[in-house]
C-alpha cells in the first residue's frame, strides 16, 4: 500500500500543472499521484498522460467529463490506494524540504503502528499580485509533533480555520464518513474541511510549511469580484454544511470540536452574507430570506443560534440590506489586509 495519495483536480491547467506534479514527485515511490483531468479543453490531458507514462508506478492519469473541483476530489477518494489522502490543487505545489519531513514522519508512524485520522501542516498564502506571502500556522492551537485528541485543541478565533490546504486525512476514515462533494460547485473545500472533523479521533500536527497556496489569477474563485458574483454557490455550500450535523449532534461533541464546528458555521455564514449583500437586487434578497426560512424549518435550534446568538449575524440581522453589504464588504477587505485572508 502507498503511504499517501495526492489527488490533483485539474481543469485547463496546462500552464501550471507540471510545477505541481514535479513538486509531488519528490515524495518518491511511497506516494501515489492521481491527476484528475476534469474535461479540460487545453493540453492538460496530454501533460497528465505524459507523467503517467514516465512514472507508471507513481502517477495515474484519469480523464472524465467536467464536473467541477468537488467531482475531481470525489474521484480521487474513490480511486486512492494510499493510507492517507491529500488534495493538491493544480496551480499549487508542495515544498520539498517539508514534503520530505512529512514522508519521513508517515514512514516512522507506519513502522510504529501509529495511524492518526488526520495530519495538519502549515500552508503558505502566495499572494503574487501583492508580491508577498504569509504562513498560516497552528502551533498556537495544537500540540506540535504529538498524537492528540480534540481535548487539546484550543479555540479558533476570527477567520482562522482548518482549511483544506492544511489537512491530510486517513483515506479510510474519509470514506467511512461518507463525504461526497457536490459537482459544478465552487467553495467545496469548506465542506471538505468541515464534514469529516467529527469522525477524526486522533491528530498529529507538524509545524512545517508544506503547501503553497497560489493566489492571484483573475479567474480564481477567491477574488472579491468572483465571490460576490457567485453568491448562490456559497449559499449552496452553506446549505450542505448547515444540514450536515444537527444542533443536538454538535452539542454532544467534545467541547473544542463543538466550538470549532460552530466557529466554522459562523464564518461561512458571514461569507454568505458578504457574498449576497454585496449587491442589491430582488433575486439576492429573496434567496437570502428563503435560506433563513429553510434553516429554521430544518433545525430550529441551530437556526436560532446561528442567526441570533452569534455576534456578527445578530448585529447584521437588524441592519438594512445596503448597510449589511457595505459593512461586510469593508470588514472582509480589512481582514484580507490585516488578518491575511486568501482574497
Amino acid at each position: 500500500m502507498k503511504l499517501i495519495t495526492f489527488t490533483v483536480p485539474s481543469y485547463n491547467s496546462q500552464d501550471y500543472l507540471s510545477k505541481c506534479v514535479e513538486s509531488l514527485l519528490k515524495a518518491g515511490e511511497d506516494a501515489e499521484i492521481i491527476i484528475v483531468n476534469d474535461g479540460s479543453t487545453d493540453d492538460t490531458a496530454k501533460i497528465a498522460d505524459k507523467y503517467a507514462a514516465e512514472y507508471p508506478t507513481i502517477v495515474r492519469a484519469v480523464h472524465k467529463e467536467n464536473g467541477g473541483h468537488g467531482s475531481g476530489v470525489n474521484k480521487g477518494i474513490e480511486l486512492a490506494t494510499g493510507l492517507y489522502f491529500k488534495v493538491v490543487d493544480s496551480d499549487d505545489w508542495l515544498r520539498e524540504d517539508a514534503l520530505n519531513e512529512l514522508m519521513a514522519t508517515l514512514r516512522r508512524h507506519r513502522d510504529e503502528g501509529v495511524t492518526p485520522d488526520m495530519y495538519v501542516a502549515n500552508f503558505i498564502y502566495d499572494k503574487v499580485h501583492e508580491n508577498e506571502s504569509y504562513v498560516s500556522k497552528y502551533d498556537d492551537k495544537m500540540p506540535v509533533e504529538e498524537l492528540f485528541g480534540w481535548e487539546r485543541v484550543k479555540t479558533f478565533r476570527l477567520w482562522r480555520m482548518l482549511l483544506m490546504h492544511a489537512l491530510i486525512y486517513r483515506t479510510q476514515m474519509l470514506r467511512d464518513c461518507g463525504l461526497k462533494l457536490p459537482e459544478h460547485t465552487f467553495y467545496v473545500d469548506e465542506i471538505y474541511a468541515y464534514i469529516p472533523l467529527p469522525h477524526v479521533k486522533s491528530m498529529y500536527y507538524m509545524d512545517i510549511d508544506l503547501y503553497d497556496y497560489f493566489i492571484g489569477r483573475s479567474d480564481q474563485s477567491v477574488t472579491i469580484e468572483n465571490m460576490t458574483k457567485r453568491y448562490a454557490q456559497q449559499m449552496k455550500v452553506m446549505y450542505i454544511m448547515f444540514g450536515a450535523y444537527s444542533y443536538e449532534e454538535i452539542k454532544a461533541m467534545p467541547k473544542p470540536l463543538r466550538k470549532l464546528c460552530k466557529h466554522i458555521l459562523f464564518t461561512i455564514m458571514m461569507n454568505v452574507t458578504f457574498f449576497t449583500t454585496a449587491k442589491d437586487d430582488p433575486e439576492r434578497r429573496a434567496a437570502y430570506k428563503k435560506m433563513w426560512k429553510d434553516f429554521k424549518a430544518t433545525d430550529k435550534k441551530l437556526y436560532r443560534w446561528l442567526r441570533y446568538r452569534t455576534w456578527g449575524n445578530a448585529l447584521l440581522n437588524i441592519m438594512p440590506w445596503k448597510l449589511k453589504g457595505a459593512i461586510t464588504t469593508a470588514s472582509y477587505k480589512f481582514l484580507c489586509k490585516h488578518v491575511k485572508l486568501g482574497m
